[in-house]
């Protein structure tokens, strides 16, 4: 990155930051104006019509005109727009759809607009980015300096029946097809943005390998996955393909293509770094490593600790934004290892409370209602054809900043509910944490199913760990779990005292379970940023697979 490209993105970031923190001192302001906006624009489209946009004044009328909708029941509207219908649901049509593999897999196709992206999408997604031209300043002054593992452009798309493009968010070039040149995240320019050797753009192992066998002659800094598994893979990659990347450095090529100048000086010492500790890892490649940035919630905030070592000594964390596909729910800008504030001008959002379902009519309240500790459905509604859209994710309010609460994300919506016990993502991972560190372990991942066939229903953890588990742990990981989730949820405290659920059961798996079963996935065709942690797993496939690896 030039210096006049450098200081016109810290211009453009610290802009956008300073505009948002501005917004959330007037948020009743802010969001008036995001709804009027949204509903201006789109009065006259099929949507806006039929739910009365021209006469809603207020967000009470707006709940009013609006049934909370899934994307199930949008996508009616939704299908006429990819199938080549003007004003369905934005005035201006969509550009892209953005796919959105949301907790099931399924592909879904977004609704993306010009005006979406000018107000709802950059103004966030730049200021997302203060942190780091604010506190780690070398990691975006040098192109090289990030190894973007999101960042995946191909050559060839899915499409629309109508012909726009379907694919994911980060498969887009922003500065083509939105005239933003300073939208590309750091990284994408790095000389692994695009890989100089032939390779099929669904070979997505193959790609990663030559990403880490560029970057391995590089001074990188930071590493950029969004989904953590993908950061939580390049460990275990460099262990299996190190021998790989140290001869191909030595020979000079890339994917047994020519590449630059054989490099045997790096060569040799990567091999001596190996030979000495028996493997390679993250620290070895980059001694001046520096911040991961990716979701640090969830499942994640189990196996980060132990991850940032991977990297080296005071490695931070960042949390990528509360967002999906859909859009933007809140942006971290500090170096808080979790919050983030309201993105209050990128869309009008609603919440309900986690604890019931989430229904057409459901009452909802606004950001500055919320209550610190508590977790909330998330209802979205902007400018590019979401109104009042069920996201399917739940966030906590972890505390206040600038006047409104602050969010961190939860965990999916989905529920597990064999008997009356209703447990969210949430319940599983605090019990989790407060597990292993009772007991004083490490863990590389976890999951868990209700396992149904046994005369009364009971919890199966998998847990792979970082070190040998004695049985004797093993049971007082049980103990500890059953404790921990009949005081985190009141539903599973009823079922196990009525005798409707047995004690959790846990089953210890090799360290690389979770590494391989990613892998594998990958390697079938599956793009990374879509193979996720399960704290539910349900796949009956992938959960026996996952018992090949138990131990003892």
């Amino acid at each position: 990155m030039s210096d006049e490209h450098f200081h016109s993105y810290r211009r453009r970031v610290l802009s956008e930051r300073d505009t948002l923190i501005r917004a959330l001192g007037d948020f009743a302001r802010a969001r008036q104006e995001v709804l009027s906006h949204m509903l201006r624009t789109n009065v006259d489209t099929e949507f806006g019509r039929h739910h009365g946009f021209a006469a809603v004044r207020d967000w009470r009328d707006f709940r009013a005109a609006v049934p909370i909708r899934t994307y199930d029941e949008l996508a009616p509207w939704i299908d006429r727009a990819a199938r080549g219908e003007s004003t369905v649901l934005s005035a201006d049509d969509p550009v892209v759809y953005f796919m959105s593999s949301g907790s099931t897999g399924d592909s879904k196709k977004i609704p993306i607009t010009r005006e979406f992206m000018r107000t709802g999408f950059f103004p966030p997604f730049y200021a997302a980015w203060a942190p780091f031209v604010e506190h780690f300043p070398e990691v975006v002054a040098r192109a090289d300096s990030t190894l973007n593992l999101k960042y995946d452009p191909v050559s060839m798309t899915a499409t629309t029946v109508s012909g726009r493009p379907h694919l994911g968010a980060s498969q887009v070039d922003f500065g083509a097809t939105f005239g933003e040149p300073l939208a590309g995240e750091p990284g994408t320019r790095a000389p692994w943005g695009t890989l100089p050797a032939p390779v099929d753009d669904t070979d997505y192992l193959e790609k990663a390998y030559m990403r880490l066998r560029l970057a391995a002659e590089h001074d990188v800094r930071c590493v950029i996955g969004i989904n953590p598994a993908v950061v939580a893979a390049v460990p275990y990659q460099l262990r299996q393909w190190w021998p790989r990347l140290v001869k191909e450095l030595h020979d000079g090529t890339i994917g047994g293509h020519p590449y630059g100048h054989p490099n045997r000086e790096r060569a040799a010492e990567l091999e001596q770094l190996a030979g000495y500790f028996g493997t390679l890892r993250p620290a070895h490649l980059w001694p001046n490593f520096q911040v991961l940035f990716c979701w640090t919630t969830g499942i994640a905030s189990l196996y980060l600790p132990g991850l940032r070592e991977e990297f080296g000594t005071g490695v931070r964390a960042l949390p990528a934004p509360v967002a999906a596909s859909e859009g933007f729910v809140g942006v971290c800008l500090d170096r808080n290892g979790a919050a983030c504030s309201p993105a209050i001008t990128a869309a009008f959002h609603e919440f309900a409370d986690a604890d019931k379902p989430l229904a057409a009519d459901t009452e909802t309240v606004l950001f500055e209602q919320l209550e610190e500790g508590h977790e909330y459905h998330v209802v979205l509604s902007h400018v590019g054809g979401l109104y009042r859209y069920a996201l399917g994710d739940v966030v906590r309010v972890t505390d206040r900043r600038y006047g409104l609460p602050r969010v961190r994300y939860a965990g999916r919506a989905t529920l597990s509910d064999v008997a009356g016990e209703r447990l969210r993502e949430s319940h599983v991972v605090e019990a989790l944490g407060s597990t292993v560190d009772a007991v004083g372990l490490t863990v590389r991942n976890a999951t868990c199913r209700p396992v149904l066939h046994a005369e009364v229903p009971r919890y199966e953890f998998a847990v792979a760990c970082e070190s040998t588990v004695q049985p004797s742990e093993r049971h007082a990981m049980e103990d500890a779990l059953d404790r921990a989730l009949k005081q985190g949820s009141a539903g599973y405290e009823r079922a196990r005292r009525l005798g409707d659920l047995d004690p959790p059961v846990v089953r210890v798996l090799h360290g690389d379970a979770f590494h391989e079963q990613w892998q594998a996935r990958v390697a079938s065709g599956i793009r990374p940023p879509q193979v996720k942690d399960r704290v539910f797993q349900m796949d009956d496939t992938a959960w026996q697979n996952l018992l090949t690896h138990e131990i003892g």
